[in-house]
């Protein structure tokens, strides 16, 4: 196998006994507010009727039911008293929620919950996709210092009964570039992450993250916001915001676009990569690569196969 999934390290139990969260369909002002049960051992959601705000106000508007006691005394708010949710801001289908340096004081089990009780409430918000948190304007990370990156409604899996959010070791293979951007340099990596994340996002996330190996640099730029990843028919898709594009000019096109192609393909049932930028495939890479076709694993542009070829 080309990923070693190691044993199960966290079990968050999470029991949703409300189906319809995060519905979009819902009828106009009304909405689920998600707390947690005394034990922090599940969220329960709590129906709400807005002010008839929209977007950015409706979102605050939320933030203040969360950071607010519930009706019932068998629940506690979500966001605790001692974090300050800093600020918001707004980018497209995108939204990104600050808070203060307090939210690391939480224990792990804590702030999954928390986190998966915010994600759900506010993503109910018409405008919005895309969500991800910052501390102090920097994106969250998890203990371990895995980047947490953007979150979906499909990011905490609704399943009555089932485990949510397991953490979970895998082995992956990452290709970057070497310093003067003229190859590729492969590394291993074991991260810990949640089951609930497709092994395809997990690669993208770390690519954004960059390269933990000296004399590596990265190829995609760290403001990079990942928008959707998917495989069907062993094509993976993956959509990337226009950030992109800011690419370091020193490393060469094809280094940048084979460090995804090639990690993704290292994937059981991935065999090509399309890249899009804000789903739209009409461009370029760079320059020269076209978005609109589908790229197969390149190990030429291995420095170790470039170093090998010369002797």
């Amino acid at each position: 196998m080309k990923k070693k999934t190691g044993c199960l390290l966290l079990v968050l139990v999470l029991l949703l006994s409300v189906t319809g969260c995060g519905d979009k369909t819902r009828e106009k002002g009304e909405y689920q507010v998600f707390y947690l049960n005394m034990d922090i051992t599940k969220i329960v959601p709590e129906d709400y009727n807005s002010t008839g705000a929209t977007g950015e106000d409706l979102v605050m508007e939320l933030l203040e039911q969360l950071e607010s006691a519930p009706d019932s005394s068998k629940l506690r708010q979500t966001i605790p008293s001692n974090v300050v949710v800093k600020g918001i801001k707004s980018d497209g289908a995108y939204l990104t929620v600050d808070f203060s340096q307090t939210y690391k004081n939480m224990t792990v089990t804590e702030e999954v919950l928390i986190r998966a009780a915010i994600v759900r409430t506010l993503l109910q918000v018409p405008e919005y996709s895309l969500i991800s948190f910052t501390v102090n304007s920097e994106p969250l990370r998890t203990l371990d210092g895995t980047l947490v990156g953007n979150m979906t409604t499909d990011t905490f899996v609704e399943n009555p009964g089932a485990q949510i959010n397991a953490s979970m070791q895998s082995t992956i293979k990452l290709y970057f570039s070497n310093a003067d951007g003229t190859s590729l340099v492969e590394e291993t990596r074991v991260v810990t992450h949640s089951s609930s994340v497709s092994m395809e996002k997990l690669i993208m996330e770390q690519l954004i993250d960059g390269p933990k190996l000296e004399k590596s640099k990265a190829t995609i730029p760290v403001a990079t916001k990942l928008i959707n990843v998917s495989v069907l028919d062993g094509v993976c898709y993956v959509s990337v915001d226009n950030s992109f594009q800011n690419q370091d000019q020193e490393i060469k096109e094809e280094i940048v676009l084979y460090s995804i192609v090639n990690s993704l393909t290292d994937l059981p049932g991935v065999t090509k990569v399309q890249l899009s930028i804000n789903g739209d495939t009409k461009g370029y890479c760079r320059y020269t690569y076209e978005l609109s076709k589908m790229y197969e694993r390149n190990l030429d542009l291995l420095e170790s196969n470039k170093t090998e070829g010369a002797q």
